[in-house]
């Protein structure tokens, strides 16, 4: 939960950096997401007309009722005009219903592919993007920013183009009228088009501030609400400190929300009082000319309620700058995801095994954690915190090369942070190398599927992830369509069937958020069930079991040579046992492979092994 200077560094601009420009290509890729839902577009837009085009009937109506009907004292002429009244927004009604759903169905349907799309892009990133990300980010993203970059297409095009048929109509209705008066009230049309441009691009930068802040929240939330992240802060007492770090956030939204108000809010008022200088305008000259007879009544009357449907529109339009302008903001920040370069790309001619004889080969890797960063990240803001650490960190592994022939048991021995977890990283492709290439069975994993390697490897962590959901939704994880006997086998091998029988709802009862409900030897044993389920040729298993009790630790043991058996396995070990049993030892320090060979080999050599043996191993637990 690291904060201040920030040590996720993909989705953040740097604020000394330009926003993209709003230009045609970025219009031409918003409009694609349209492009699917043109149908319901073009419904949306057959509405807009017929629904302006019905909003000057009412002024028509009113003057001839007054220049005509009552004149002439036609019964039969008022009562027509009055049912045209009623008819009209009747009609109006139901084009508006239509035009409402057309909408729903193209905006949902744009929100869809927007999140979906967004979702596929990020699953495909490789683990140094998520270990470099806030996942609270990433939420925000998916969730605020689609609903936004929707309305861009749906909402404001939507209502630009409403208004601007309006004013159309409005304007031809007017000149037929009097061309004098109309080109009075038009006289208005700079007082609104100049303040709106002003106050677009100030209210553009107040909305992507809100929006930074609203992610920095989400992240606070995504950091804090999960069991983890609580525990923590219970434990250190930071109840008060996470609250204030949170308020500081919300007071930004809620200051930000407070000035976009205002700033809205005045220039509407401006808009008003314009609105009210040209309606008192065309209202004295009007009068006037009735005076002097050189235009009816009714037409006055029928300008009062035309000038009344003209400025609202010419308001909504100057504002509809402003909303285009920040929800193309959504469409940046969603884009900017998008944009983002796939470091694990699967190689078009991708190997897709057929059988897996379980070899692996590590050719004079070489691995850093700080390199591999996607290409076209030049925008992106990399906080100084991570720069400096990847400029003077060490290799992870340094011109490590073996080879583990099928079906051995391989221990990997070291002092902590040596490379054997990042050994495991490396089999399954969860990176990349920086130098020097993996294999299995000959291929290297680079021009293997990413789905073909997932199905030959088996891993199982240290810390086991469960989903909040119940044992049995966790089991199949693995194995979509296992039968209950399948997942009953399963347990039993792993030695926790019968726990979970013991449980009141037995295979249907929900672990919690991450497992938490079971202790760490019961919900590493679902993991080892869940691997046997999944039947991999490779293991990779992290053996820690110095934190569970011994009955645990005799469980997951007992479970854990029953999975390895006829397999290839990689194993972190942490018991003599394990090191004894493996076929070949390879022995890390500081990124390289300094030993390897048996049990009995490595102890006569006299090196690492032998110190580790003595100081670790021999004294951890009985042979």
């Amino acid at each position: 939960m690291f904060h201040g200077g920030g040590w996720f560094t993909y989705l953040r601009y740097d604020d000394q950096q330009p926003r993209p420009d709003i230009d045609r290509a970025l219009l031409r890729r918003v409009w694609e997401y349209g492009r699917p839902y043109r149908r319901y577009l073009v419904g949306v837009l057959v509405t807009v007309l017929v629904i302006s085009g019905l909003g000057v009937v009412p002024p028509i109506l009113i003057r001839l009722v007054v220049d005509e009907a009552i004149p002439e004292a036609d019964l039969g002429k008022l009562t027509l005009l009055g049912a045209g009244m009623v008819a009209v927004p009747v009609v109006n009604a139901l084009v508006g219903i239509a035009q409402r759903w057309w909408s729903s169905r193209a905006g949902e349907g744009i929100i869809f592919d927007l999140r979906r799309q967004l979702f596929e892009h990020l699953q495909r990133m490789s683990l140094r993007f998520f270990t470099a990300t806030k996942t609270g980010e990433l939420v925000s993203r998916i969730d605020n920013d689609v609903v936004g970059a929707q309305q861009a297409i749906t909402g404001t095009f939507v209502s630009i183009l409403s208004n601007l048929t309006a004013v159309a109509a409005i304007l031809v209705v007017m000149l037929r009228a009097d061309w004098r008066l109309t080109a009075l009230a038009v006289l208005a049309l700079p007082l609104f088009v100049v303040p709106a441009r002003r106050v677009a691009r100030l209210l553009r930068r107040i909305s992507e501030q809100q929006m930074e802040h609203n992610a920095a929240m989400s992240s606070i939330l995504a950091e804090t609400f999960n069991v983890s992240g609580a525990l923590l802060v219970k434990l250190f007492g930071r109840e008060r400190h996470e609250a204030e770090r949170f308020a500081r956030e919300a007071a930004q939204v809620r200051d930000l929300g407070v000035r976009r108000a205002m700033v809205g809010r005045w220039f509407f008022a401006s808009l008003g009082l314009v609105s009210a200088v040209g309606t008192a305008a065309v209202f004295w000259v009007g009068g006037l000319l009735v005076i002097q007879g050189g235009v009816s009544l009714g037409t006055i009357i029928m300008f009062s309620t035309l000038l009344t449907q003209l400025y609202g529109p010419l308001s909504a339009i100057s504002n509809s700058r402003v909303e285009f302008a920040t929800s193309l903001v959504s469409f940046e920040r969603v884009f900017e995801v998008l944009d983002l370069e796939i470091d694990l790309r699967e190689d078009p001619d991708a190997h897709h095994f057929d059988e897996v004889r379980g070899e692996i080969a590590f050719e004079q890797v070489w691995f850093r954690y700080g390199s591999g960063r996607p290409e076209g990240l030049d925008q992106v803001k990399v906080s100084a915190v991570d720069e400096a650490a990847a400029s003077t960190r060490d290799w992870a592994l340094a011109d490590v090369t073996f080879r583990v022939a099928p079906g051995d048991l391989v221990a990997l021995v070291g002092p902590s942070g040596a490379g054997k977890t990042t050994i495991g990283y490396l089999v399954p492709r969860l990176y990349d190398v920086t130098r020097g290439r993996v294999t299995i069975d000959g291929y290297d994993v680079r021009k293997v599927a990413h789905e073909s390697l997932a199905d030959a490897i088996g891993v199982v962590t240290q810390e086991t992830y469960l989903f909040h959901d119940t044992i049995a939704a966790n089991l199949r994880y693995a194995r979509l369509d296992a039968t209950a006997d399948e997942l009953e086998e399963a347990c039993r091998a792993a030695n926790i069937h019968d726990f979970i029988v013991s449980l009141p709802a037995g295979y249907d009862t929900v672990v919690g958020e991450r497992g938490y409900r079971l202790s760490g030897g019961e919900k590493q044993r679902i993991a080892i069930a869940r691997v046997i389920l999944k039947d991999p040729r490779i293991l990779i298993l992290d053996e820690a079991t110095s934190h569970l009790d011994s009955r645990s630790e005799a469980l997951i043991q007992e479970a854990l040579e029953r999975v390895m058996a006829d397999r290839t396995s990689l194993v972190i070990a942490h018991r003599l046992s394990t090191v004894r049993a493996a076929d070949l030892i390879l022995v890390l320090d500081e990124g390289r492979l300094v030993e390897q060979g048996t049990h009995e080999e490595l102890v006569a050599a006299g090196g690492l092994y032998a110190t580790l043996y003595e100081t670790q191993f021999r004294h951890a637990q009985p042979a």
